[in-house]
């Protein structure tokens, strides 16, 4: 199949299984550290393998982004965005401030309103509740994806709830999907040292698996190029399809390389510069193989990525282009450089100089249409 590339006799051997069903953790390990050709024929592989799974539809969703406080009580040393509540760039969001945001959003064509927001000391589970209720008494129709893991275990915690109380509170309160944020790297050494406050290994997990049970679905997500392994990215992306398998409850895996020009671990010389391009490709590709057919959708982040690099990362296994957004300043804070917001026409544009077809979807892809 690979013909005149004249790769290594392993590699061939693998990516040929890679077409019939998942590797294994230590093929996907090998496949991480491959290099010229090989990763010529493992981007090869995972694009054909995409194409036979999910076709060849590129989708991106209509979204707005409410990031409602960025004072934080979390210690993530990856994190540029938190501030302290006397810093004058502080600032927390009323409901009513939120539910404006999202009618605007709304009224520009957005069917997902995503919000997240700090672990401000004054928010509970109570206070997500009031905001999806807020928000749905004005847009029923619209599509709440919103609260990261952590958010939903500090929230639970400061209301005295249990996290399965939270969630179906919220459910019934209009909470469509959550992010599956938080997760940065699932190794409990690597949290210790990128953010030491934060939830555990297990607690994501059960935070995650908990939404799942009670009918709430999450995206899954893998923050990396810091201070952790090959072994213990690959480590990350094995838990991931494990849970998979057990709940079924993840719409799509939404790599995010690391944004390190302004977070505090790579301003201590802790961590390093990020990831290089080769880097991200063999995430992509290697994750596209490990995960097959149980999660279907891999996303690219052009917020991260840059839109020509995104582009290229859409030929390594992935099928997705994420959202128009708007006001995200997450990654803005942390050095990102490629806007916060696009039109629709921008995306169809980058899709169809692929050669690929543009699709609109709705949270979940369940609701697919061609353009």
């Amino acid at each position: 199949m690979y013909g005149k590339l004249n790769i290594k006799p392993r590699t061939e051997q693998i990516l040929e299984k890679a077409l019939q069903g998942p590797i294994s953790n230590d093929e996907a390990l090998y496949l991480m550290k491959v290099d010229g050709n090989d990763l010529t024929a493992l981007l090869i592989t995972a694009d054909i393998l995409r194409e036979k799974i999910v076709g060849e539809e590129i989708t991106f969703i209509k979204n707005w982004n409410i990031n409602f406080t960025n004072i934080c009580s979390g210690t993530c040393g990856f994190c540029a965005f938190k501030k302290e509540e006397d810093d004058p760039d502080a600032y927390f969001l009323e409901i009513t401030d939120m539910v404006q945001i999202a009618k605007d959003a709304a009224h520009d064509g957005a069917v997902e309103i995503c919000i997240q927001g700090g672990l401000h000391p004054q928010v509970d589970a109570y206070f997500y509740e009031s905001i999806l209720k807020s928000v749905k008494a004005e847009l029923p129709d619209v599509h709440i994806h919103a609260f990261s893991p952590m958010e939903i275990y500090y929230g639970s915690e400061m209301a005295g709830l249990s996290i399965e109380e939270t969630l179906k509170m919220l459910k019934k309160a209009g909470l469509g999907s959550m992010p599956g944020t938080a997760a940065e790297i699932l190794n409990d050494e690597v949290r210790k040292v990128i953010c030491p406050g934060k939830l555990s290994t297990a607690q994501w997990v059960e935070v995650i698996e908990t939404a799942h049970k009670v009918g709430v679905p999450t995206t899954c997500t893998m923050m990396y190029g810091h201070v952790e392994t090959l072994e213990q990215r690959i480590e990350h992306l094995d838990i991931l399809r494990n849970i998979q398998h057990r709940t079924g409850g993840f719409t799509e895996f939404v790599p995010l390389t690391f944004m390190h020009q302004y977070a505090p671990i790579y301003q201590d010389g802790i961590s390093r510069a990020g990831t290089t391009g080769a880097e991200d490709l063999k995430l992509y590709a290697v994750a596209r193989l490990m995960f097959h057919d149980s999660i279907k959708n891999i996303q690219v982040s052009w917020v991260k990525l840059g839109f020509k690099f995104a582009q290229v990362c859409l030929m390594a296994g992935a099928n997705d282009l994420g959202g128009t957004l708007g006001e995200e300043n997450i990654s803005r804070s942390a050095g990102a450089s490629h806007g916060v917001r696009t039109e629709p026409s921008e995306l169809e544009r980058i899709i169809g100089d692929l050669g690929r077809k543009p699709a609109i979807r709705d949270t979940i892809y369940k609701n697919i249409q061609k353009l």
